[in-house]
């Protein structure tokens, strides 16, 4: 106790030079805190916006079937068992049928996907009850980046052209009956929804699927031949390679301001041993042993953590709690990025966060404030008396 006393009075009595590394150390609290709960938020409205809109309990793809390769496309269906059939009457399942496409807004040529839906299904997000219309043409939904693309609106009608699965090619005019907007951009971002029948229809493969979405992720995953089962932790797997790889950029900045609050109490550490070596004597002439002196300095440095701590709880907790109320908007840009972004991110700060960073600070500064202290054990409190350090 009397050591924390001390080296309490000895802290204040620094002044400017205590307050000045209390708030930058205060000041990497904070943001690596912030940092780590905004990416904690990211990944969690990600993997909701995902599983919301394009995986739910998990999807089950054409034997043949590769996302990354559209040249697989004309080759990734097949019909639909008994089994299939059964599951998708219950619910359990709803098919989507795949294939490349090319529009013709304003007589410009895009490449597309098309995607045929159940108007009927309620497994995904995506509004395919507008899609359940009788009109003369073709009944279509897109999203904003595709209106961004085409500059498509409500009820415009638009030329597509495609191959059926005998090698023709064949064209219809689609209208546009709805427009949806979606934080995931591989369910939106150059792809056309149309109904599934129709779409089977004019590529004249009945009761055929690319990929089959699985409602429930507690149900027992199936076994169907020709089919192979992609789970959430597969299918989320790209966007948790994107925060793995934010999160070491993170750990990198982290090091740096850790690095820089550390740098200046070594430093402050160093130059108050050297300045109260007469001190330091004086304290071993008295009986102190040169353990309980060396602690004292120690004890001394690690309390810039704690008033960093407090300091920074003092400004920090209002802030994040604004940041988490009303969360971090982000740049238009990142439409543009290919990645599941929220317009608002809201970080999350887990208890475990905020009391692992405490404990690293806290044991980085005890470290940081022990190395200096130990010149101490070198000293000879006659010379120390004198103002001589070896």
């Amino acid at each position: 106790m009397l050591a924390i006393k001390l080296a309490y009075r000895n802290l204040i009595g620094a002044g400017l030079r205590t307050w000045l590394n209390v708030i930058i150390l205060s000041f990497s609290f904070v943001i690596i805190i912030w940092h780590k709960g905004f990416l904690d938020g990211w990944d969690r409205e990600a993997r909701i916006d995902m599983i919301d809109w394009e995986i739910a309990g998990g999807q089950y793809w054409h034997q043949n079937y590769d996302p990354y390769d559209p040249f697989t496309l004309k080759d990734s269906h097949a019909k639909l068992t008994t089994d299939i059939e059964n599951r998708i009457n219950k619910g359990n399942i709803t098919p989507i049928l795949i294939e490349q496409a090319t529009i013709y807004p304003d007589g410009r040529m895009q490449s597309i996907f098309v995607k045929g839906i159940d108007p009927k299904q309620k497994i995904i997000k995506i509004p395919s009850e507008l899609l359940n219309k009788n009109i003369d043409e073709i009944p279509a939904i897109i999203g904003t980046r595709m209106v961004s693309n085409t500059k498509l609106k409500t009820n415009d009608i638009v030329t597509v052209r495609w191959r059926d699965v005998n090698g023709t090619f064949d064209a219809a005019e689609l209208k546009i009956v709805g427009i949806f907007k979606t934080n995931v951009p591989s369910v939106d971002a150059g792809q056309i929804w149309i109904p599934l029948e129709k779409f089977r229809s004019m590529m004249q493969v009945p009761n055929e699927a690319t990929i089959l979405i699985k409602q429930n992720i507690n149900s027992p995953v199936e076994t169907f031949t020709g089919w192979d089962f992609k789970d959430q932790t597969h299918l989320l797997a790209s966007i948790d390679h994107v925060i793995e790889q934010k999160s070491i950029g993170g750990s990198i900045l982290y090091f740096i301001l850790l690095l820089l609050a550390m740098l200046a109490i070594f430093d402050t550490q160093v130059l108050s041993i050297f300045r109260r070596q007469k001190e330091i004597g004086t304290h071993i002439a008295l009986g102190m042993t040169r353990g309980q002196v060396i602690r004292l300095f120690t004890i001394e440095g690690a309390m810039h953590g704690v008033l960093a701590i407090i300091i920074a709880a003092i400004y920090g907790v209002p802030l994040l709690y604004l940041q988490v109320k009303y969360g971090f908007s982000m740049p238009e840009m990142t439409d543009s990025y290919g990645l599941t972004i929220a317009e608002k991110i809201f970080p999350v700060y887990s208890v475990g966060l905020v009391l692992g960073t405490t404990f690293i600070v806290l044991l980085v500064t005890t470290f940081v404030s022990f190395l200096p202290a130990r010149k101490i054990s070198k000293m000879k409190p006659t010379e120390a008396i004198k103002g001589k350090i070896q």
